[in-house]
């Protein structure tokens, strides 16, 4: 009878040995995963600051090196006056069919019976607003085809509101000056760079993974 009572706690400590190892090692193993996925957090993190590091130098260099290019007399002969009164000339063409006293000569439009004209300046043909989103676009990862038409699509955006914006100021000029000079300095400025913004953001949306669908 004490032999086989003897037997019973032998293997009921045996028993309760083995659970406590096995326990032990779930526990080593639990430890371990949490441990491998706080390092792999980390390390994200920090390839996510690389990333980030790297496109603010790059958009910067791009930043400085094209609005470089662009003050450069050459390029304002060549490019930006002519695109300039191009501007002035669709803008003027989108108005004669509604008001046939406006004319266009080079960056200037003129309204000939109100005696009132707007000249399209530096700062006011959508030039810089394009050099920040062709700035932006290339410094983020993408294929160069993609790069390619966010800057085309975006560059057709910003003119478009652009033209807009010159023909909305052509006649609030002429209704209130004071009115013309606050749109003209503060709100349309805003407003074409959140047009930027808003396809650049478009542009990242587009080219984030797909999220997946719960099974």
């Amino acid at each position: 009878m004490y032999t086989q009572l003897l037997k019973t706690n032998i293997a009921a400590l045996t028993k309760s040995a083995s659970t406590r190892a096995v326990f032990d090692m779930m526990l080593a193993k639990l430890i371990c995963r949490i441990s491998v996925a706080v390092w792999l957090k980390r390390l994200a993190a920090i390839c996510y600051a690389l990333r980030m590091s790297r496109f603010v130098i790059t958009f910067t260099v791009l930043l400085v090196g094209l609005f470089s290019i662009e003050m450069l007399e050459p390029v304002q002969a060549a490019v930006i006056q002519p695109f300039t009164g191009w501007l002035a000339t669709v803008s003027a063409a989108i108005i004669m069919p509604f008001d046939d006293a406006v004319v266009a000569s080079g960056r200037i439009i003129e309204h000939t019976t109100a005696q009132f004209a707007v000249s399209i300046e530096a700062g006011c043909n959508g030039v810089e607003a394009t050099i920040v989103l062709i700035a932006g676009v290339i410094a983020f990862p993408a294929t160069w085809l993609q790069r390619l038409a966010a800057i085309l699509i975006g560059f057709a955006a910003i003119q478009l509101l652009n033209v807009v914006r010159i023909i909305s100021l052509f006649y609030l000029g002429q209704w209130n000056i004071e009115i013309f000079s606050w749109t003209h300095l503060y709100l349309w400025p805003v407003l074409i760079m959140l047009d930027v913004l808003l396809v650049f953001a478009l542009y990242l949306r587009y080219l984030a993974p797909p999220e997946e669908q719960p099974a």
